[in-house]
């Protein structure tokens, strides 16, 4: 059965100088031809074109149908035959009307992003002209709407991307930040995905050897066989074990880090945020308690994606809605990856607020209090001025390269991989460890398939729909 072609816009939806509407399949040819009423423009060369979208198809030509005498002329078109005509002569009545001037670019397979016929339409940006050229589109026989990634899941399923590939760009169409940019066009472009199948290269060379030595056992082989197997097997499994322990710096980018913002009520923790995120997220006021409920701010520090957290004044209370909102801090607290502790710097007595080792500490309202009085380490600051804070921001700037530190080695941003490699490391830690030989091939099958389903080498199906479903509309 013949896939059918399918179309959407792949730009942002609305109002823009430019969007760009997405054709995928063998009518993507047909379609190129209906709008434009002229020959298959020349292969991956943008090109001006007026579309028309025409009241109706009249079939002049007999029994063929226009749809399949298009697909003809599209199969004409790349064989170099000149397939132009003009609207008597395509079929279509003269009574359509023009929809607009319009850049065109055809790509035929495979040499596509798809590996099947794509077209693109550059049509001006405005919501009339985009849904005339989508209804005119869906006019031409063999054709629906995309569904949400299903052009990048037929460039997987033509073999122009794996899954991690596939997972790099929808990563890159959301990467909010230079890191995360990075992170995922390294992913994109084949990183991640190279170093699984290369290991599972090795793991069926490694499966070679053993079988060689099951099924050939009364040959003359070497008695090395088995010894190089292991060998291989054993510096697999040390090079899986150190890709495990990567801290999750690749999923941590992904989602970026969490950082609270506590303390004790009224020291200025709301300031503090309002001068990191440059504008007043936070209501500030000099009553204590202001501040009940966790309020989150996403920002770009450094290139770094992280989520900063204003969290209610820590202390006991009746207050029956303050206590949930303290119980709310506490709570977001301890999953952070690190916070910044704040204290009033003129406060004489001890905090409530206990600070641990990975705690950044800010002594607030430090423009208040003779400078001579520092006795404590961390950054003396004044939130409401500025003063002091850009020290501060460079502390958080030094987390974040730590916990985000470059390795030449690609890493794992979703927990799907790493629950494969997991279950591929356990199978080889069986395979090194089995006294029969049979057992230990199977292990080493199973640990070659886990990866495999990672970049979609081997059966993926049940995977597929999770891998895709985050996509957009035309992607």
């Amino acid at each position: 059965m013949t896939d059918p072609t399918i179309y959407a816009l792949s730009s942002a939806a609305g109002r823009a100088g430019v969007a760009v509407i997405r054709v995928s399949g063998p009518a993507a040819g047909a379609v190129v031809q209906a709008l434009c009423r002229t020959g298959l423009p020349k292969p991956r060369v943008l090109t001006l074109a007026t579309l028309w979208r025409s009241a109706h198809f009249s079939d002049r030509s007999g029994d063929e149908s226009v749809g399949n005498r298009l697909e003809s002329e599209s199969s004409l078109a790349e064989s170099g035959v000149d397939c132009g005509y003009v609207a008597a002569e395509s079929g279509f009545d003269g009574g359509g009307e023009v929809i607009d001037r319009a850049c065109v670019i055809w790509c035929p397979a495979p040499r596509s992003f798809t590996g099947d016929d794509v077209a693109e339409f550059q049509v001006h940006g405005g919501r009339a002209v985009i849904d005339a050229t989508l209804q005119a589109i869906g006019l031409v026989p063999g054709t629906t709407p995309a569904e949400p990634g299903a052009f990048t899941r037929r460039a997987f399923e033509n073999n122009r991307m794996d899954l991690t590939e596939a997972e790099g760009l929808i990563d890159l169409i959301d990467a909010e930040t230079e890191a995360q940019r990075r992170q995922s066009l390294r992913q994109m472009g084949g990183a991640l995905g190279g170093l699984y199948e290369g290991w599972r290269t090795r793991m069926v060379s490694a499966l070679a050897l053993i079988a060689a030595e099951i099924d050939f056992s009364d040959e003359d082989l070497p008695d090395t066989l088995l010894d190089q197997a292991r060998a291989s097997l054993t510096v697999l499994t040390r090079e899986m074990t150190d890709h495990l322990n990567d801290n999750r710096r690749g999923e941590r980018l992904r989602d970026g880090l969490r950082v609270a913002i506590i303390g004790a009520p009224n020291v200025g923790k709301s300031t503090v945020l309002n001068w990191l995120a440059g504008r007043d997220a936070a209501i500030v006021s000099p009553v204590a308690g202001t501040t009940r409920d966790v309020i989150e701010v996403h920002l770009d520090i450094g290139g770094y994606p992280v989520t900063f957290a204003d969290t209610a004044g820590l202390r006991e209370t009746d207050d029956f809605i303050e206590q949930e909102g303290v119980r709310r801090a506490r709570a977001w607290a301890d999953q952070a990856d690190f916070r910044l502790m704040v204290y009033d710097a003129t406060e004489k007595t001890e905090s409530v607020v206990s600070p641990s080792a990975t705690d950044i500490l800010i002594f607030n309202k430090a423009d208040l209090v003779d400078r001579t009085e520092e006795s404590q380490p961390g950054h003396w600051v004044s939130a409401k001025i500025g003063d002091g804070m850009t020290g501060a921001l460079a502390d958080v700037k030094q987390r974040l390269q730590a916990a985000y530190q470059v390795s030449d080695v690609p890493v794992m941003t979703r927990e799907r991989h790493r629950l494969a490699v997991t279950d591929s490391k356990a199978a080889l830690e069986r395979a090194l460890a089995a006294v029969d030989i049979d057992l230990m091939a199977e292990d080493v099958r199973l640990a070659s398939n886990n990866l495999g389903r990672i970049t979609g080498r081997v059966d993926v199906e049940d995977i597929l729909d999770v891998v895709f479903r985050d996509f957009c509309i035309g992607k």
